[in-house]
């Protein structure tokens, strides 16, 4: 599973998830196919995956304890080249003029973002 904003949990919650967790990953190590999860016997997928989600620096968000971050690999993430992505998917659908037209988008988008009303069904 993904835990989108991980880092807006209580670090009293985080503290037990680290718990919770490393059994989990207990149970992956050695191989068993059930465990004991919560006092309660459970069986154990091996292909399970567990990613978490941060925003740092933002009002209300907590660093996260070491307990719990030995226990994920970081992966920093960056803001995407959308001149790029926009030239590529025009060019892969034939646009001769690709990379003229994914500046035009990409300053279209740009400007409604600036200039249009901040309400939610808006995603620039």
């Amino acid at each position: 599973g993904c835990f989108d904003e991980f880092n807006r949990i209580p670090i009293q919650v985080l503290s037990v998830v680290a718990t919770q967790v490393g059994s989990i990953l207990n149970a992956l190590k050695t191989n068993r196919k059930r465990f004991k999860f919560m006092d309660e016997d459970i069986s154990l997928i091996p292909s399970v995956g567990m990613w978490i989600t941060m925003n740092p620096g933002y009002a209300g968000r907590t660093e996260l304890p070491e307990n719990i971050k030995s226990l994920f690999r970081p992966c920093a993430m960056c803001v995407p080249d959308l001149k790029n992505i926009c030239e590529i998917m025009l060019a892969a659908e034939g646009f001769q003029d690709a990379k003229d037209l994914a500046l035009k988008f990409v300053t279209l988008y740009k400007l409604n973002k600036e200039l249009l009303s901040p309400q939610a069904h808006y995603d620039w």
